[in-house]
């Protein structure tokens, strides 16, 4: 390596790379969280793409999006699969670190730091637009859904994950992930801006969305582990949509 490039600075975003990739290490709930996020966004694109999930690369020709990619968890293995992936984060951070880890594992993804209006104000069209555990952060939900919606093509999918508003989800998702679990630095979250299973339908619907599923995500303390419930939409939950 020559020119400006810093070798330190790079070994610097390899060792950040390596923590977040550690399954034992901070981010164990999202490693813990993230078999489940696969199965469903997996099981949606066969679905809607009529893509067969025993092949070794079923979702060859198909341009996917994921909004707050962070370190790649969700980007690493949708590229191994066959998708052509582009991750965005709007905190720049994570940008080296997500880079890192691919060229660590041979991957070929675009990251990039940006946000989603840019990229829709770009033109820029996908098949799929991931939006796992964002919506809940940003200041205007509807906004960002019509960005989101602009970013598909038509007949594209859009899976979006977040945190439904109730005590329980107050008691859970806050009290519990980052008081008494640790699992999340304080403040992460706002209960205010969480919102309920039905309200986020009507955004989309308002955004030009055609809501299609929606499933909770379960943790059993005593398990320790996550599962997909048509019923218990109490927490977390993903939802699967449709431009038409």
């Amino acid at each position: 390596m020559s020119g400006t490039v810093d070798a330190s600075e790079i070994a610097k975003f390899e060792a950040m790379a390596a923590e977040w990739w550690d399954p034992n290490g901070k981010f164990k709930p999202l490693h813990m969280l993230n078999p489940l996020r696969l199965d469903y966004i997996t099981t949606q694109i066969a679905g809607e793409f009529d893509r067969d999930l025993t092949t070794p690369r079923p979702f060859e020709g198909l341009r996917l999006l994921d909004i707050g990619c962070g370190g790649g968890l969700l980007c690493e293995p949708m590229t191994r699969l066959g998708a052509t992936v582009i991750g965005v984060d709007a905190a720049e951070r994570n940008i080296p670190v997500a880079r890192a880890h691919a060229a660590q594992s041979g991957l070929e993804i675009d990251y990039r730091h940006t946000t989603a209006e840019a990229m829709a104000e770009s033109g820029e069209q996908f098949d799929v637009v991931l939006n796992m555990e964002v919506i809940e952060h940003v200041a205007d939900p509807l906004a960002y859904l019509t960005a989101c919606q602009a970013l598909l093509r038509p007949g594209g999918l859009h899976i979006c994950s977040t945190i439904n508003r109730n005590p329980k989800s107050f008691a859970m998702a806050i009290v519990g992930a980052e008081y008494v679990m640790r699992w999340l630095p304080k403040g992460t979250h706002e209960w205010s801006k969480f919102i309920t299973p039905e309200e986020l339908y009507q955004l989309m619907r308002d955004a030009g969305l055609h809501p299609v599923d929606r499933k909770g995500m379960v943790f059993n303390p005593i398990s320790w582990q996550w599962r997909l419930s048509d019923r218990d939409l109490s927490v977390n939950y993903v939802t699967a949509a449709l431009k038409p």
